[in-house]
């Protein structure tokens, strides 16, 4: 006789059904809430990062993005502009010219001067920012005005990918 039999085939396999039907909804239910910790993000003394700038707007009542929940509904186009330095940190027009000069002096200065730095292109930082979908231009033009004028040469956009299905 050539068959094979798949009687023990066919237990073993509801028995691992039932198991994992079981098995499931505890795991689900046991998990509790996860909590991330916020942590400061600090800049690395051996390689050149880019700055990572997000700018967004407030929502309709007002409220803020937060990385802790705050109600917030997402961008308007009459909110007020809102930019994270390094997507963390909020920081308003002249706060963000000045931490991101002294952020760049400070990267001159590891490298050994302006001389230095301009001698190894792959020395000098980008900025990259990431604008929300609803935020207005007029909220992406200023921080591309206050990043260049504290001396960052080089500013790109990181946008989401686009779904080829349409």
């Amino acid at each position: 006789m050539s068959d094979i039999n798949t009687t023990p085939l066919v237990d073993i396999m509801l028995v691992l059904l039932i198991i994992f039907l079981i098995a499931v909804p505890v795991a689900i239910q046991t998990v509790e809430e996860l909590q991330i910790p916020i942590i400061e993000n600090q800049e690395s003394d051996d390689k050149v990062e880019n700055l990572l700038i997000t700018v967004t707007t407030t929502d309709a009542e007002g409220r803020t993005p937060r990385t802790i929940r705050s109600g917030y509904t997402g961008a308007t186009r009459d909110g007020e502009c809102r930019v994270f330095f390094n997507n963390t940190t909020l920081v308003d027009s002249t706060e963000l010219y000045d931490v991101a000069f002294e952020r760049l002096d400070n990267i001159v200065q590891r490298a050994g001067g302006p001389e230095a730095i301009m001698a190894d292109p792959e020395l000098i930082p980008q900025v990259h920012i990431r604008g929300d979908v609803n935020a207005p231009w007029r909220c992406v033009a200023g921080t591309i005005f206050n990043v260049q004028a504290a001396g960052y040469p080089t500013v790109a956009f990181i946008s989401n990918p686009v779904d080829p299905e349409g």
